[in-house]
Protein backbone atom coordinates (compact mmCIF):
# COMPACT_ATOMS: atom_id res chain seq x y z
CA UNK A 1 0.00 0.00 0.00
CA UNK A 2 0.97 3.58 -0.54
CA UNK A 3 1.23 5.55 2.68
CA UNK A 4 0.20 9.15 2.08
CA UNK A 5 0.72 11.24 5.18
CA UNK A 6 2.01 14.73 5.90
CA UNK A 7 5.65 13.59 5.77
CA UNK A 8 5.11 12.01 2.33
CA UNK A 9 3.37 15.12 0.93
CA UNK A 10 6.09 17.43 2.28
CA UNK A 11 8.84 15.13 0.96
CA UNK A 12 7.24 15.08 -2.50
CA UNK A 13 6.89 18.87 -2.47
CA UNK A 14 10.48 19.55 -1.44
CA UNK A 15 11.90 16.86 -3.73
CA UNK A 16 9.83 18.01 -6.72
CA UNK A 17 10.90 21.62 -6.17
CA UNK A 18 14.57 20.61 -6.01
CA UNK A 19 14.24 18.35 -9.06
CA UNK A 20 12.38 21.10 -10.93
CA UNK A 21 15.03 23.70 -10.10
CA UNK A 22 17.89 21.34 -11.01
CA UNK A 23 16.08 20.66 -14.29
CA UNK A 24 17.60 23.90 -15.57
CA UNK A 25 21.14 22.71 -14.85
CA UNK A 26 22.77 20.54 -17.47
CA UNK A 27 25.46 20.19 -20.10
CA UNK A 28 24.05 20.18 -23.64
CA UNK A 29 25.05 17.04 -25.56
CA UNK A 30 22.62 16.77 -28.47
CA UNK A 31 19.21 17.81 -29.80
CA UNK A 32 17.17 18.90 -26.76
CA UNK A 33 19.32 16.59 -24.62
CA UNK A 34 21.53 17.42 -21.66
CA UNK A 35 23.64 15.61 -19.11
CA UNK A 36 21.57 16.32 -15.99
CA UNK A 37 22.82 16.10 -12.41
CA UNK A 38 19.17 16.00 -11.30
CA UNK A 39 19.20 12.27 -12.16
CA UNK A 40 21.39 11.68 -9.08
CA UNK A 41 18.88 13.62 -6.96
CA UNK A 42 15.94 11.54 -8.15
CA UNK A 43 17.93 8.35 -7.48
CA UNK A 44 18.67 9.41 -3.89
CA UNK A 45 15.14 10.54 -3.02
CA UNK A 46 13.58 7.50 -4.69
CA UNK A 47 15.81 5.02 -2.88
CA UNK A 48 15.34 6.87 0.40
CA UNK A 49 11.55 7.31 0.28
CA UNK A 50 10.24 4.76 -2.23
CA UNK A 51 8.73 4.46 -5.68
CA UNK A 52 5.63 6.58 -4.99
CA UNK A 53 7.70 9.54 -3.83
CA UNK A 54 10.15 8.95 -6.69
CA UNK A 55 7.41 8.89 -9.33
CA UNK A 56 5.65 11.94 -7.88
CA UNK A 57 8.89 13.87 -7.49
CA UNK A 58 9.97 13.19 -11.07
CA UNK A 59 6.57 13.86 -12.62
CA UNK A 60 5.78 17.06 -10.70
CA UNK A 61 9.37 18.35 -10.78
CA UNK A 62 9.72 17.90 -14.55
CA UNK A 63 6.31 19.49 -15.11
CA UNK A 64 7.44 22.51 -13.04
CA UNK A 65 10.62 22.82 -15.11
CA UNK A 66 8.63 22.77 -18.36
CA UNK A 67 6.07 25.29 -17.05
CA UNK A 68 8.65 27.74 -15.72
CA UNK A 69 10.84 27.47 -18.83
CA UNK A 70 7.89 28.46 -21.00
CA UNK A 71 8.44 25.89 -23.74
CA UNK A 72 5.20 24.06 -22.96
CA UNK A 73 4.73 20.82 -21.10
CA UNK A 74 6.18 17.83 -22.93
CA UNK A 75 4.07 15.14 -21.29
CA UNK A 76 6.13 12.20 -22.56
CA UNK A 77 9.26 13.57 -20.89
CA UNK A 78 7.33 14.56 -17.76
CA UNK A 79 6.06 10.97 -17.50
CA UNK A 80 9.56 9.65 -18.19
CA UNK A 81 10.89 11.45 -15.10
CA UNK A 82 8.13 9.82 -13.08
CA UNK A 83 9.04 6.42 -14.52
CA UNK A 84 12.68 7.01 -13.53
CA UNK A 85 11.71 7.74 -9.94
CA UNK A 86 9.39 4.74 -9.80
CA UNK A 87 12.06 2.27 -10.95
CA UNK A 88 14.87 3.82 -8.90
CA UNK A 89 12.64 3.61 -5.83
CA UNK A 90 11.86 -0.10 -6.11
CA UNK A 91 14.88 -0.95 -3.94
CA UNK A 92 13.10 0.81 -1.06
CA UNK A 93 10.56 -2.04 -1.02
CA UNK A 94 13.26 -4.72 -0.59
CA UNK A 95 13.47 -6.51 2.74
CA UNK A 96 16.36 -5.34 4.95
CA UNK A 97 17.09 -2.22 2.89
CA UNK A 98 17.03 1.12 4.66
CA UNK A 99 19.16 4.14 3.94
CA UNK A 100 17.99 5.69 7.22
CA UNK A 101 19.19 2.68 9.23
CA UNK A 102 22.29 2.02 7.12
CA UNK A 103 20.98 -1.38 5.97
CA UNK A 104 22.13 -2.61 2.57
CA UNK A 105 23.59 -5.72 0.96
CA UNK A 106 25.30 -6.44 -2.34
CA UNK A 107 21.95 -7.73 -3.61
CA UNK A 108 20.35 -4.34 -2.91
CA UNK A 109 23.05 -2.47 -4.83
CA UNK A 110 22.77 -4.83 -7.79
CA UNK A 111 18.97 -4.59 -7.64
CA UNK A 112 19.16 -0.77 -7.56
CA UNK A 113 21.61 -0.73 -10.47
CA UNK A 114 19.48 -3.08 -12.60
CA UNK A 115 16.10 -1.49 -11.85
CA UNK A 116 17.54 2.02 -12.18
CA UNK A 117 19.10 1.27 -15.56
CA UNK A 118 15.94 -0.51 -16.73
CA UNK A 119 13.96 2.55 -15.63
CA UNK A 120 16.25 4.84 -17.62
CA UNK A 121 15.88 2.74 -20.78
CA UNK A 122 12.09 2.37 -20.43
CA UNK A 123 11.53 6.01 -19.47
CA UNK A 124 13.43 7.53 -22.37
CA UNK A 125 12.12 4.99 -24.85
CA UNK A 126 8.59 5.86 -23.70
CA UNK A 127 9.28 9.59 -24.05
CA UNK A 128 10.67 9.15 -27.55
CA UNK A 129 7.75 6.98 -28.64
CA UNK A 130 5.31 9.50 -27.17
CA UNK A 131 7.01 12.36 -29.03
CA UNK A 132 6.96 10.48 -32.33
CA UNK A 133 3.31 9.42 -32.05
CA UNK A 134 1.70 12.44 -30.36
CA UNK A 135 4.06 15.36 -30.97
CA UNK A 136 5.09 14.58 -34.57
CA UNK A 137 8.81 14.52 -33.83
CA UNK A 138 11.02 12.91 -36.51
CA UNK A 139 12.15 9.33 -35.84
CA UNK A 140 15.84 10.02 -36.61
CA UNK A 141 15.99 12.91 -34.13
CA UNK A 142 14.29 10.84 -31.45
CA UNK A 143 16.69 7.90 -31.94
CA UNK A 144 19.66 10.19 -31.33
CA UNK A 145 17.97 11.96 -28.42
CA UNK A 146 17.00 8.65 -26.77
CA UNK A 147 20.46 7.09 -27.09
CA UNK A 148 22.16 10.22 -25.76
CA UNK A 149 19.69 10.51 -22.86
CA UNK A 150 20.12 6.85 -21.91
CA UNK A 151 23.93 6.99 -22.06
CA UNK A 152 24.45 10.31 -20.27
CA UNK A 153 21.85 9.79 -17.57
CA UNK A 154 23.16 6.27 -16.94
CA UNK A 155 26.57 7.84 -16.39
CA UNK A 156 25.08 10.24 -13.82
CA UNK A 157 23.08 7.45 -12.16
CA UNK A 158 26.06 5.08 -11.87
CA UNK A 159 28.70 7.78 -11.34
CA UNK A 160 26.89 9.98 -8.84
CA UNK A 161 23.48 8.58 -7.81
CA UNK A 162 24.57 5.17 -6.57
CA UNK A 163 27.75 6.45 -4.87
CA UNK A 164 25.74 9.14 -3.02
CA UNK A 165 23.23 6.51 -1.87
CA UNK A 166 26.09 4.28 -0.69
CA UNK A 167 27.61 7.25 1.14
CA UNK A 168 24.36 7.88 3.02
CA UNK A 169 24.10 4.18 3.89
CA UNK A 170 27.69 4.08 5.14
CA UNK A 171 27.24 7.24 7.21
CA UNK A 172 23.98 6.02 8.73
CA UNK A 173 25.47 2.60 9.47
CA UNK A 174 28.28 4.25 11.46
CA UNK A 175 25.85 6.47 13.33
CA UNK A 176 23.43 3.65 14.15
CA UNK A 177 25.74 2.42 16.92
CA UNK A 178 25.30 5.57 18.98
CA UNK A 179 23.78 5.14 22.41
CA UNK A 180 22.04 7.68 24.56
CA UNK A 181 23.69 8.14 27.95
CA UNK A 182 21.49 8.96 30.90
Amino acid sequence: MIKIDTKTIVTIGVAAALYGALGFVGIPIGPNTQLKPSIALIAVFSAMFGPFVGFSMGFIGHMLTDMIAGWGIWWGWVASSGILGLFMGLVFKCKNFSIKDGLCSKFHIIYLAVTGFLGIVLAYSFAAGFDIIFMGEPLDKMKIQTILAIVTNSIVFFGAGIPIILGFIKTNKRNSNLKIEE
